[in-house]
């Protein structure tokens, strides 16, 4: 009898905490996911991102990319039936007010408006961003040497702001002005690169033309994603192995779908990880196209003795 009651008590409180979990589950969101972002900002077709996922039994949160800057944390994306809104600080944009999206979800893509720092308003349209699944064991192609040694052939710039020239076998950018992008795009392959940057200078090597791996005068700093070999916002390398300003260095680098290995001066210090979306100053959203490699001109003086990329398939 007593046994019989434990069974039934048992059962009782199975029900109870069956029942409870229920009340508490998270529910799904048909805005969860990752979003590729086009805005007209000022006369012209920019990218972003977005992120939106569950925190907790109902809050959503996020993270935004916008044109420039990092991944930028979204406190609570709140819901409005089928609409949705959220602000963010500004980060390197002009003085004023937080950035205030707004948006709505419509047979699973998105469209909206922002409300910018100086008070003007941008339309966006967005779409899921793709898996972009990694190949299990991809297949090396022919080496490829981008940078000749002898001239820009194969590049071209962003802007007429140049400071891009060739100098004894040598790639350099003197001063901040026009970025550099290679006229041949690419989707899965290995990238090694030797460059070197003087002191305090800042620069970057976006893969696809969207997610940058950070160059920068860093050394002895403690690691970070927007510092030496991090994927800018959003992958920590493990070890800061950054060299002195001056100093030539490298990168080897491997991307396989959203998957990437990053070797810096010979140690590891990024291993087959993912890359959860573009970064500030990309080319474009368009995840699912082959991309270019764009070196960042824009900020600071750096130079290239090599820029050798093999297809992977």
């Amino acid at each position: 009898m007593i046994f019989g009651r434990k069974l039934s008590y048992l059962f009782i409180l199975n029900i109870v905490f069956l029942s409870s979990f229920q009340i508490h589950a998270q529910k799904f969101h048909q805005l969860e996911g990752r979003w590729d972002l086009e805005m007209d900002f000022k006369g012209e077709t920019v990218p972003s991102w977005l992120e939106v996922r569950h925190s907790g039994v109902e809050t959503l949160v996020g993270r935004f990319v916008f044109m420039m800057g990092s991944a930028r944390p979204v406190a609570e994306v709140k819901i409005h039936g089928n609409k949705f809104s959220f602000a963010i600080p500004r980060q390197w944009e002009p003085e004023g007010n937080d950035m205030v999206l707004h948006g709505e979800l419509v047979d699973d893509m998105l469209k909206g408006s922002m409300i910018y720092t100086d008070g003007s308003v941008s339309s966006w349209t967005g779409v899921r961003a793709p898996k972009l699944e990694a190949a299990e064991h991809p297949k090396p192609g022919k080496p490829m040497a981008l940078f000749n040694g002898k001239s820009l052939d194969g590049w071209h710039m962003d802007s007429d702001n140049s400071q891009w020239t060739v100098v004894n076998g040598i790639l350099k950018n003197t001063k901040g002005g026009a970025n550099l992008i290679s006229n041949e795009k690419f989707t899965d392959f290995n990238l090694k690169v030797e460059f070197r940057y003087p002191k305090g200078s800042n620069s970057g090597i976006y893969l696809r033309g969207r997610y940058e791996v950070q160059i920068a005068d860093n050394m002895g700093f403690e690691p970070s994603d927007i510092y030496f070999s991090g994927i800018y916002g959003f992958l920590e390398p493990n070890e800061n192995t950054a060299k002195a300003p001056g100093e030539w260095q490298t990168y080897n680098i491997t991307l396989i779908g959203r998957r990437v290995t990053i070797v810096a001066n010979g140690k590891t210090v990024i291993s087959d990880q993912t890359i959860p979306g573009i970064t500030g100053g990309a080319l474009d959203s368009k995840e699912g196209e082959p991309g270019a490699f764009m070196i960042q001109g824009d900020h600071g003086a750096v130079e290239f003795r090599k820029f050798e990329v093999t297809p992977m398939n």
